[in-house]
């Protein structure tokens, strides 16, 4: 990967004409994306590039093109400048020596750390588990990270600690703003980011691998009153990622990685749609919710993650039940595989299943936290396939043990048991001994569980 200590910092000037290069070294590189957030150019078949930049206007940065180097610094995403009394801006890249069409991806959503306890718990949990993931993939597989929001929890002298944690796991990783990542009590939504753009740049940006085209937003819209927010796409976003999609073809794959959930929670998700109207292969990563769900709206499917610390690390799940954990995705061209993977927990982990006597009959219920209509879940009793297991809306039992109540979880009381759309569940006759759930996702993989009838 590329340092941004590899050329000079420029500075440049707000509200003026500013103009640049982006070359390997040698040669100038056509058709980059250039951008200062409002406008949207292409360098020319010499690398050359000029932006007339709108007033508001704080950073200029590029959308790294595929078959190049993430430009990273301690493996933070540097890809841009901010603007200050210059007015000639270079761009330095360098050529992969691979082809970038395979590659894989992790996401982190909300490691939400707010005092040293949970920098501690992050370090020796979800840092070394992630450490071990990239590790299992090899040597020569290409792989950067993606955060999607409430990197900490209101204390920002906490991005110190993340940047260390992000510098352990030793590959490029891009940043997304999350409500509790703002400048509370500044004044409105347009200086709630500036400390976020001093550390990380950009709230929104895009960037290129193989055939994979990666947008990041702010869909944190500020309302100026104490910690006040909703999920909004502000109009100036919008236009903006319309122009950068006029670069990008329709069947392209189309990665968006926002915080909050845009299916259920952005106020104008229509217009946020609207824009990716025509694009065949979407999906967006979400966080924020502390719990794991799939959503397809539109043609487009959702991903929002369970949290890198789970309950606000009061405990090992979600509210929902899902372990702590991460997303781990798979780019082939322009295909996409994922599969979730538990902190502390193998691959293979995937489902929780529990068994229980009621009064004159057992209970089955499994929890499969990253599963989605393709699925297919079945049971099987002493043996004997028992066809699909009813899909039903209900609470998680061990959550219900941790969470449930104005006294749990021990330390921060507010984490509650959460309703979840990914429970299973049947009945059948106490004489049953043996009870085996088989889960298979959409990509044909099979995950099992067998458990012993008490």
């Amino acid at each position: 990967m590329l340092s941004l200590q590899a050329y000079p910092f420029s500075l440049l000037q707000r509200g003026t004409r500013i103009k640049g290069r982006v070359t390997d070294g040698h040669k100038g590189i056509a058709n980059v994306v250039v951008s200062d957030g409002f406008s949207v150019v292409l360098t020319d078949k010499k690398g050359n590039y000029v932006i007339d930049t709108d007033a508001k206007a704080t950073l200029v940065w590029l959308s790294i093109p595929a078959g190049y180097e993430f430009i990273t610094e301690n493996s933070i995403s540097r890809h841009y400048y901010q603007l200050g009394s210059g007015t000639e801006y270079d761009f330095l890249l360098k050529r992969l020596n691979k082809n970038d069409d395979q590659h894989k991806f992790i996401l982190w959503a909300d490691p939400q750390v707010r005092n040293k306890k949970d920098v501690k718990q992050m370090m020796e949990t979800a840092v070394p588990d992630t450490i071990d993931s990239i590790k299992a993939m090899g040597n020569d597989t290409l792989i950067h990270g993606i955060c999607v929001g409430d990197i900490v929890w209101d204390f920002h002298e906490y991005f110190a600690d993340y940047n260390k944690a992000v510098g352990l796991m030793g590959i490029p990783f891009f940043q997304t703003l999350g409500n509790h990542d703002m400048d509370y009590r500044k004044g409105g939504d347009e200086t709630s980011d500036v400390t976020f753009k001093e550390t990380y740049g950009p709230t929104y940006y895009s960037f290129n691998r193989g055939k994979a085209h990666y947008v990041v937003m702010d869909n944190v819209r500020y309302l100026g009153t104490e910690r006040d927010y909703d999920g909004y796409f502000t109009a100036d976003q919008l236009s903006w990622l319309a122009k950068d999609l006029q670069h990008v073809t329709k069947d392209q794959l189309l990665i968006i990685n926002v915080h909050i959930p845009v299916y259920n929670s952005v106020k104008n998700n229509k217009d946020f749609y609207a824009v990716l109207e025509g694009f065949k292969n979407v999906h967006v990563m979400s966080g924020h919710t502390h719990f794991n769900a799939n959503n397809i709206t539109e043609g487009i499917f959702e991903h929002n993650h369970g949290t890198v610390c789970g309950a606000w690390w009061t405990g090992p799940i979600c509210e929902d039940g899902t372990p702590r954990g991460y997303g781990i995705y798979e780019v082939d061209g322009t295909d996409l595989k994922w599969h979730y993977k538990s902190t502390g927990l193998p691959k293979e982990k995937q489902l929780k299943v529990y068994v229980d006597k009621l009064t004159d009959q057992t209970r089955l219920i499994a929890n499969i936290w990253n599963w989605d209509p393709a699925w297919k879940v079945e049971y099987f009793l002493d043996d004997k396939p028992m066809g699909v297991l009813k899909n039903e809306i209900g609470f998680d039992p061990l959550s219900v043990t941790l969470y449930k109540g104005d006294l749990l979880p021990a330390g921060r009381h507010f984490p509650e048991p959460r309703e979840t759309d990914h429970l299973f569940v049947t009945h059948f006759e106490p004489s049953v001994k043996k009870v085996k759930v088989v889960a298979t996702d959409r990509f044909g993989e099979k995950y099992t569980v067998e458990e012993t009838s008490v």
